[in-house]
């Protein structure tokens, strides 16, 4: 498995490419933002590990570039540990957020079980950039301008969190999340909510695309025992 590793500080890169070299990763490591793009590019990697400070770019921007073509999963490295970051990481797309100092084998350990539950190619065309026209070829799409999602190009009516919830799918066509992963997503405080509140949800997008046009209720798919997955 091929790990992009974007960190300028050269001590805590050294320990990160060692321990990840050890447990047989092959290993890319670059120091700004730019880099990342452009060997991400060149050589599409498996997983991708993200330091927020970069000299550049900052790590939020590279995610989000990264995004408008790849399903890759990522890894946000950050000294910061406040909430509005983790919250702004994953609902750009990160899959997981850790804080310096860390241990080695904690990150190695994370990167393994990422890419356990990561059901999806790294590299996916669906993921492509959201048109801010909403057209696309796709039955859902997003328009960031004025913050709608579309099923064949008309808006559909939602609330906070059903927005949310289907640009996290959109973000991640075919990817089965979890009711947990759900929630830490699309809520800012997860632990104020049961899982059961993702079923409630579910079954309101579920109702208010078909009403737009029976038959794309099943856009949304339930894995049974594993959570729910878009399926364009």
């Amino acid at each position: 498995m091929k790990v992009l590793l974007v960190e300028d500080e050269p001590a805590i890169a050294d320990t990160l490419v060692y321990a990840l070299r050890t447990e047989c990763f092959e290993v890319t490591h670059v120091l700004t933002g730019g880099e990342a793009l452009d060997a991400h590019a060149a050589d599409a990697h498996d997983f991708v590990i993200l330091d927020i400070g970069l000299p550049d770019l900052t790590g939020l921007e590279v995610c989000k570039r990264l995004r408008e073509s790849s399903a890759v999963p990522i890894l946000f490295l950050t000294a910061r540990d406040g909430e509005i970051d983790r919250i702004l990481g994953l609902e750009l797309g990160g899959d997981d957020y850790v804080t310096k100092p860390f241990s080695p084998r904690e990150i190695v350990a994370r990167v393994r079980a990422i890419l356990r539950r990561s059901s999806s190619p790294a590299e996916k065309p669906g993921i492509a950039a959201e048109p801010g026209n909403g057209e696309s070829s796709a039955p859902l799409t997003h328009d960031e301008a004025t913050m709608r999602v579309l099923l064949h190009g008309q808006a559909l009516d939602l609330t906070a969190h059903e927005y949310k919830l289907l640009l996290v799918f959109l973000r991640r066509p075919h990817r089965v999340f979890t009711r947990d992963q759900l929630l830490d997503l699309a809520w800012q405080d997860p632990g104020a909510v049961t899982d059961r509140t993702i079923d409630a949800h579910i079954k309101t997008i579920r109702a208010k695309l078909r009403e737009k046009s029976p038959g794309c209720e099943n856009l949304i798919e339930t894995r049974r025992g594993l959570g729910y997955a878009y399926a364009p």
